[in-house]
């Protein structure tokens, strides 16, 4: 069993906080004052400071200004309050944008930003490296050791991409190191197709809509330039504060399911992964759906260290001001939504914002202190009741989730899926799949990873893969031998199509699945949005499924190599033609869904499945719709964390076992009632 220690040896507690900005504040005298008595008040520990400071730490070129800064720190360390130092290359001064335009960004259309709105800057930029550089080193050597700081925020929500000179010639350097020679670029292009070979470097460029966009394994290898030059400059900015600051931890901020960059390969530079939740709460009359869904966000960032706690560091405590609808969290889903945070693996719970700006653009968004500025308001009440319901779960700090089971959403795979051509052009909607094949497993209280290709399959019992188009080099005998060794797949159409630079696989998809999967993929027939077919359970097969289950969208006419057909297309030329398979294959088993289903398959299928091959759920008992489970261990205790995500009360039966509720340290009835939006965290040995 796996636990870690908590992200600082300072505090080794549950974090809560908010990012605040006192330098808004300087020109009004008893605010900051104000902030801290109600920061104590509301059971916070720390903040995250410094975010998009820069013009206020340097208002003119090598004029540096720290005197506030030095109130913040100095005045948090005597309140017993800690800070998280943020880097402030989110946003440049407007000095730096004058004098060194080159440091802004180039778009896609090959014309120069403005200067204005926030990462607008060339990650590429000498001049930005530079200027970064030298701030990132003032911050370290001043505060690399003050009481108050107990880690980095390297910059806010990295995103976006820059096609300036600087990128262009960073890019071909790239492509150098990657291929070896023009001919292998150009065979991993496929450039020979509409005559697009490349016969010098320098006719290389980064995708254009006036330009250059249909290669796809350009596209392919520009997505991956972006990520690789972002993590280049995280990790300029991290170089500078290690030299006088090694021991503090670094984080930056990820966004949701951002496809932008690929997660995975921060992991490295990171000693700890960050993200900021916004669910969109109360936009349809069942949250449950956009709760499995921000429960796999969570597992995602938790899967990315391989199961290392992770932080909540932005989040809203009532509304946002940029969502279509502001629509305010009604009462119990603020504290479920941070709690819900934690049972999936986070060591804190922080929000944007501290105290609302007066002006600009988010002057209206949601804050633990309003424009009102006092304490008796309901966020601020419930802000404060969740505080002091975290500093009662110091056992749960650094314990970790141990899922048997892990769904592979990967975002190379995703860039290749979306930015291929056919066989649904109307949408192939790779996101919804990933969702579909979760949410089962968020009904029953099944733990989950989310991983990537590159993760190690040994400690699953099951993958589940859906629409594995691409399969990189060596992850289809990775598969095999998950699979031979004794391990459950299931995965679905349109997986082993192409390999990592988009290229078809020749002889027969799924490519190197083919084996384990034993089928053969001819042909895919994409369904036009009215039409609909049908498969048809095979009857007595072997996971004792029934009936007629609507197939939409894709289905693919397979054949067998070995594997057994489960369930049979009802309409349409290719009737009668296999649908659904199982494939032993070595110890294991492997399944393939040839067609696109409408619920309830997923569920009927996929927890047949788990029935058949015992998955462990987290909790023995019927959860009622809209209510899940959720596990954290340390070896010695489980922490059951039970979550209703609905409007009503609901109620569990507990049987035959012995928990302690692990707030107010007593038994748990045999009859447990959750209220609307509401939780329990139940504490039992493990036996």
């Amino acid at each position: 069993m796996t636990t870690y220690p908590p992200i600082s040896p300072k505090i080794p507690k549950m974090l809560h906080g908010a990012d605040y900005n006192p330098e808004q504040w300087l020109e009004y005298p008893g605010v900051f004052e104000e902030d801290i008595r109600l920061m104590k008040l509301a059971n916070c520990n720390v903040m995250s400071v410094g975010i998009f400071s820069w013009a206020m730490l340097e208002p003119e070129e090598g004029t540096f200004d720290f005197n506030w800064l030095d109130h913040v720190l100095d005045t948090f360390a005597d309140n017993g309050l800690f800070a998280f130092l943020a880097t402030p290359s989110g946003a440049r001064p407007a000095w730096m944008s004058q004098k060194y335009p080159e440091v802004l960004r180039v778009e896609k259309n090959r014309v120069r930003n403005l200067h204005g709105v926030r990462h607008n800057h060339c990650y590429t930029s000498p001049v930005y490296r530079e200027k970064i550089e030298m701030i990132n080193t003032k911050l370290a050597e001043r505060y690399g050791s003050h009481p108050a700081v107990i880690g980095w925020h390297i910059s806010n929500e990295y995103g976006g991409d820059c096609h300036c000179p600087y990128c262009q010639d960073a890019f071909r350097e790239w492509l150098q190191k990657k291929y070896s020679s023009l001919k292998e670029l150009n065979q991993a292009w496929w450039t020979t197709f509409w005559s697009h070979t490349i016969s010098d470097w320098s006719q290389v460029e980064s995708p254009a809509p006036h330009g250059e966009n249909f290669v796809h394994g350009m596209n392919l290898d520009w997505k991956r330039f972006v990520t690789d030059q972002t993590v280049d400059f995280l990790n300029h900015e991290v170089n500078a504060l290690k030299k006088f600051s090694r021991d503090l931890p670094v984080t930056t901020n990820f966004m949701e399911a951002y496809e932008g960059l690929n997660y995975w390969k921060f992991k490295e530079a990171i000693d700890v992964v960050s993200w900021d939740a916004y669910p969109t709460w109360h936009h349809e009359r069942d949250d449950s759906k956009l709760a499995a869904w921000f429960s796999l966000l969570h597992d995602v960032k938790r899967s990315i260290k391989g199961g290392k706690p992770f932080m909540l560091m932005e989040s809203t405590p009532s509304a946002t001001n940029w969502q279509d609808v502001s629509k305010l969290k009604k009462p119990g889903m603020h504290a479920l939504s941070s709690i819900q945070a934690v049972a999936h693996g986070s060591d804190t719970v922080q929000y944007f914002q501290w105290r609302k700006s007066r002006g600009s653009s988010e002057k209206l968004h949601g804050a633990v202190v309003d424009h009102y500025g006092k304490e008796n308001t309901r966020v601020f009440r419930e802000v404060s009741e969740l505080g002091s319901t975290l500093q009662k779960m110091d056992e749960v700090v650094g314990t970790s989730v141990q899922p048997e089971v892990a769904i592979l959403f990967d975002w190379e795979n995703r860039w290749a899926i979306n930015d291929s051509q056919g066989p649904r052009n109307s949408g192939m909607h790779y996101e919804e799949q990933i969702r579909r094949h979760y949410k089962p497993f968020w009904d029953e209280g099944i733990p989950v990873d989310i991983i990537d290709m590159e993760c190690d399959l040994s400690r699953y019992k099951m993958l589940v893969a859906p629409m594995l188009y691409m399969v990189r080099a060596g992850i289809g005998e990775k598969i095999e031998a998950f699979v031979q060794a004794g391990g459950i797949l299931v995965t679905t159409y349109w997986s082993g199509i192409v390999n990592e630079h988009d290229l078809c696989f020749l002889g027969g998809f799924p490519g190197p699945l083919r084996k384990t999967l034993g089928i053969w993929s001819e042909e895919m027939d994409g369904l036009h949005d009215h039409e609909k077919n049908h498969i048809n359970m095979k009857g007595d097969n072997s996971l004792q499924l029934e009936g007629i289950y609507e197939a939409h969208e894709l289905c693919e006419l397979i054949h067998l190599e070995g594997a057994e057909a489960l369930a049979f297309y009802e309409d349409d030329f290719y009737k009668g033609r296999p649908a659904l398979t199982e494939n032993q294959f070595g110890d294991g088993t492997a399944y393939y869904a040839a067609s696109r289903n409408q619920e309830p398959f997923y569920s009927d299928f996929l927890l047949s499945i788990v029935r058949k091959h015992g998955i462990k759920r987290t909790i023995e008992t019927v959860l009622p719709y809209g209510v899940t489970a959720q596990k954290r261990e340390d070896g010695q205790n489980e922490f059951i964390f039970l979550m209703n995500f609905t409007n009503e009360s609901q109620t569990l039966q507990i049987e035959e076992e012995t928990y302690m509720d692990l707030l107010d340290e007593n038994p748990v009835p045999e009859s447990i009632v959750l209220p609307s939006y509401g939780y329990k965290i139940l504490k039992r040995a493990v036996r």
